[in-house]
């Protein structure tokens, strides 16, 4: 597993992030940016695209709203403004219940639900660092997709810690606890292509 390349050994905030060019990738965590290159494979973006179809349809007419990446998920440490936010990460999916979270430049605040696809330059970041982040920001649910083992970790929140996670498998469904009805079906996720 690779470690996302960083950019230069320098703090940023949201400010300097705007500036940078719409043809690159970043991310910034806790002041550290992180290159979102390269672009991901396919096998990716059929799970990201199979994913976002499952939550889209169940979330029509419902007041949930799910986004892909590229979409931007401030998140702030106390009630800074904007451009000194220093964390602001793109996950593969994110679902929002609460649309006081969501503006025109994206999400301010703790998706419900954080989806991230492991690749060989984003798992060490994915695994480590923002499992720690989405934990310390109170995200209810970090669900984690490695397409190598077509196997599925998620991480829920209890007493602002994440508990045991719970594992599935490529043949498996997953019963989505914040809806009363929703269940993922990992058999056409990880549907061979």
């Amino acid at each position: 597993m690779g470690f996302a390349v960083r950019k230069k050994e320098e703090r940023f905030i949201y400010g300097d992030y705007l500036t940078w060019s719409d043809n690159e990738r970043w991310e910034l965590i806790d002041g550290v940016a992180y290159d979102m290159s390269p672009a991901p494979s396919r096998r990716h973006q059929k799970i990201v695209g199979e994913l976002y179809r499952q939550f889209s349809n169940y979330l029509l007419d419902k007041s949930c709203e799910v986004y892909v990446a590229p979409f931007d998920v401030r998140l702030p440490e106390f009630d800074e403004a904007d451009e000194d936010i220093d964390t602001v990460v793109q996950p593969d999916i994110v679902v929002v219940c609460d649309r006081d979270k969501l503006d025109d430049k994206g999400g301010k605040g703790a998706p419900d639900i954080v989806i991230e696809i492991l690749s060989l330059w984003t798992a060490k970041k994915d695994l480590l660092i923002k499992y720690h982040l989405y934990e310390r920001h109170k995200v209810k649910q970090y669900w984690v997709f490695d397409p190598a083992t077509e196997e599925v970790t998620i991480f829920k929140l209890q007493n602002d810690k994440y508990g045991k996670p719970e594992e599935y498998k490529k043949d498996d469904r997953i019963k989505v606890d914040i809806f009363t009805d929703l269940e993922i079906d990992l058999s056409t996720v990880f549907k061979s292509f």
